[in-house]
């Protein structure tokens, strides 16, 4: 058997995709060294998103690859992670004490837009991160409700600024907290775009390393004004699969090009529904529109989550499904797309990096 060396490990890791990432560790620049010693191998991996939960299948994953490729037994593997701020569209930079903004958007309502928000956010703050979410929604804020906080008021130190309220680790900022919930907003655009404006910047966020914004469905003035003064490092587009669905979401995708903010990739509610009874499997809104989607606009798919009942019930109890069943396939499929986008983020241009093309200068 040939000798264990660096060049052999490194060859190894970048066989393997990690699925988060969509490429392989070396690729990636996750590999922070690796170290032989004769038969012990050490790597230690540094990733650019949250993998609190799921280091230990990554620490597995890796180690078997190592085996079955190299033959080495028992590689020490260590896995570390810091979420870094990406660039944002313009003149615009991201915002003090929040590292990267993530619009969650669709084209339409009914796709399931605030539930896939509220999930992927508790997701990210499973996996370790510091996360917030604001319920952009002014005209029909549900994240007071489906975060459990239905009925709390935020508290205003200094009669300026507020304080958002806490739950379940997730920071939490909405209109809702300001107003009845059966009291309608009946404001005109740029009325909204104000208010949206003034809650996201005096607001008292702590830190946060995402701030997941439940955007307004459509992709009409509000949108887009948000979209031209709001820093947003990367969005994420949400359907169903249905044609009429992914037609409108392909405008939501169009409107974030439009604005250069990156989309992350499509999320596809609703794509296939389990009888409670029986069992039986049926595509009740059609079958792969949110990947025919992604491919025509050369996005990624991060997520295929089924129509079931209990992820509705879970969101209007104030307990979505990552946290009232965190064990459960939904709850995984939630923490697989967040750290599918949350990866797809990191590997966007850093803060500060120039967006100019590159001029090569030939002395010919």
């Amino acid at each position: 058997m040939a000798a264990i060396t660096r060049e052999t490990v490194e060859a190894a890791l970048a066989e393997w995709t990690e699925p988060s990432l969509g490429t392989d560790l070396v690729s990636a620049g996750a590999v922070e060294s690796i170290e032989v010693s004769g038969e012990q191998v050490s790597v230690a991996l540094r990733l650019g998103f949250p993998v609190d939960r799921y280091r230990p299948a990554l620490i597995a994953a890796v180690q078997t690859e190592l085996a079955q490729r190299c033959g080495i037994e028992n590689a020490a593997v260590t896995v570390d992670w810091q979420v870094s701020a990406r660039q944002v569209q313009g003149a615009l930079k991201p915002l003090e004490n929040i590292r990267n903004i993530v619009a969650v958007a669709s084209a339409k309502g009914g796709v399931g837009k605030s539930t896939s928000a509220v999930n992927l956010a508790l997701a990210l703050a499973q996996e370790g991160a510091r996360v917030g979410i604001l319920d952009a929604d002014i005209y029909g804020p549900s994240q007071p409700r489906m975060m459990g906080v239905s009925g709390k008021k935020p508290d205003s130190p200094d009669g300026k600024t507020i304080t958002p309220l806490d739950n379940y680790g997730v920071q939490v900022m909405s209109i809702g907290f300001l107003i009845e919930e059966d009291t309608p907003m009946v404001w005109r655009g740029p009325m909204v775009t104000q208010a949206l404006t003034q809650l996201l910047n005096e607001t008292r966020w702590e830190a946060l390393d995402y701030l997941i914004i439940d955007m307004p469905p459509g992709t009409g003035d509000i949108q887009l004004t948000l979209s031209q003064k709001v820093p947003v490092a990367g969005a994420v587009v949400i359907t169903t699969p249905q044609d009429i669905a992914t037609l409108d979401a392909r405008k939501g995708v169009k409107m974030f090009e439009k604005v250069k903010v990156p989309v992350l990739g499509i999320l596809e509610n609703m794509s296939i529904h389990c009888c409670s009874q029986c069992g039986h499997e049926e595509h009740i809104f059609g079958a792969g529109g949110g990947q025919r989607l992604a491919d025509q606009e050369g996005v990624e798919l991060i997520g295929s989550m089924p129509l079931d009942i209990s992820i509705r019930e879970q969101a209007d109890a104030g307990r979505p499904t990552v946290v009232s069943d965190p064990d459960s396939r939904a709850a995984e499929m939630y923490r697989e797309a967040a750290r599918r986008t949350a990866a797809l983020l990191s590997q966007l241009d850093p803060a500060g990096a120039s967006r100019f093309p590159k001029i090569v200068i030939d002395d010919q």
